[in-house]
């Protein structure tokens, strides 16, 4: 009797029957994340999968960006290095950029095919004369890194402005399939995200289809568990770099900044911008955390909060938080090496968060937490009512 193994070899002899990977006749979108960090690339990315179930076509998986200290070129890191495939195709047809170039490209979208989409000309920044007008896909970091990692380049550019990425509010997918079709454009290759930021209302519960793989969920589980004492924690976000105190220096000139219609509304009706949703203080830091361990206390006192998880990208905090919460028999925690994926799943696991109102990375984090249903707030929101004490009286 022969074993299943030799069945099945047989079986591919007979039939010619092979693994390859056979080409969607919809279509396929791909695009660079080229636009900010992984908070912002994340927010492009949920667009990006609306936009590309509304046309049909299958999204090629981009790497995620990175900049890492001391390095002049971007570093390209795989989608799943991060996140799990399966979960995405339960709501759309994906495919990860390296499969696709391996498998698909070579045929599908042969070198000399290869054009570059853009929505009207991008200046070159070569010092070349008579540069022809085009989408320059490949200048900058990281544009070019970007596109290397897989040996891309584009012999042509196609402008595709007027139409744009909202597919909720009009014809616009039937528009895009009408002027490029699939059979005569089998790859839509954008130079940016075919997304807006931050990410479109209509797409934020797209977040649910976006989860942390096996490796992250169980280095996660594994701290929280090994690390923290055991009970309820609170994990909170501190946004406090040097860039992002520049940052909130834009705050005066405009009604949202970054992800800020996660809290104010995206028409602004739950309030408008101001300094201390950009930049707490640490006296309004405490006093937050300290108003929530009571009240979690007084509504479950049968699971009081035990334990504070810090993600940070410059000062965690963790002296000032330990003394102010010695009373209180609570402690806080980070991470022994920086790691802010690992620390964005932790936060998503918290029992309780408190982000940053602009952060996009704050935003992540407040959209996993709502497809699970999980409580999330904001430093300084609502806005605390002035105190008399904090009045400054001017001499007459």
């Amino acid at each position: 009797m022969q074993s299943i193994a030799s069945y099945l070899f047989i079986c591919v002899l007979l039939t010619g029957w092979t693994t390859a990977l056979e080409a969607d006749p919809n279509g396929y979108i791909a695009y660079c994340p080229c636009m900010g960090r992984f908070g912002n690339q994340a927010d492009h990315f949920l667009g990006a999968l609306a936009f590309s179930k509304a046309l049909n076509r299958t999204l090629i998986l981009p790497p995620w960006v990175e900049y890492r200290k001391g390095e002049m070129r971007s570093i390209q890191v795989p989608f799943d290095n991060y996140f799990d495939v399966e979960a995405l195709q339960s709501y759309h047809r994906v495919i990860l950029m390296a499969d696709f170039m391996e498998e698909l490209a070579p045929t599908l979208w042969p070198e000399q095919k290869r054009i570059s989409f853009c929505y009207m000309e991008r200046k070159s920044f070569s010092n070349k004369e008579n540069t022809q007008p085009g989408c320059h896909a490949k200048e900058g970091n990281p544009f070019g890194p970007f596109w290397d990692t897989y040996n891309i380049d584009f012999t042509q550019s196609e402008f595709y402005g007027p139409l744009h990425f909202d597919v909720h509010h009009s014809n616009m997918p039937e528009r895009w399939n009408e002027k490029y079709p699939p059979s005569k454009w089998p790859v839509i290759a954008f130079t940016g995200a075919p997304a807006s930021f931050p990410v479109q209302k209509e797409n934020r519960e797209l977040h649910e289809y976006l989860q942390w793989n096996k490796r992250i969920r169980e280095a996660a589980t594994k701290f929280i568990k090994n690390t923290l004492p055991k009970g309820a924690f609170m994990g909170i976000h501190l946004r406090n770099g040097i860039d992002w105190v520049r940052a909130c220096d834009h705050i005066r000139d405009t009604q949202q900044l970054f992800a800020s219609p996660q809290c104010l509304g995206y028409n602004n009706e739950k309030g408008n911008l101001y300094p201390e949703l950009c930049m707490p203080s640490k006296e309004q830091i405490i006093r937050h955390i300290k108003r929530l361990i009571k009240n979690v206390k007084q509504d479950h006192p049968k699971n009081e909060i035990r334990s504070i998880f810090v993600a940070s990208d410059a000062n965690h905090m963790i002296g000032e938080l330990n003394n102010a919460l010695q009373r209180m028999n609570i402690t806080a925690y980070r991470l022994p090496e920086d790691n802010p994926h690992l620390d964005l799943a932790i936060l998503g696991m918290s029992n309780h968060f408190i982000g940053n109102c602009i952060s996009s990375y704050s935003a992540f984090v407040k959209r996993e937490r709502d497809v699970k249903g999980f409580p999330s707030y904001f430093w300084a929101y609502p806005k605390e009512k002035e105190r008399p004490h904090m009045k400054v009286h001017e001499e007459l």
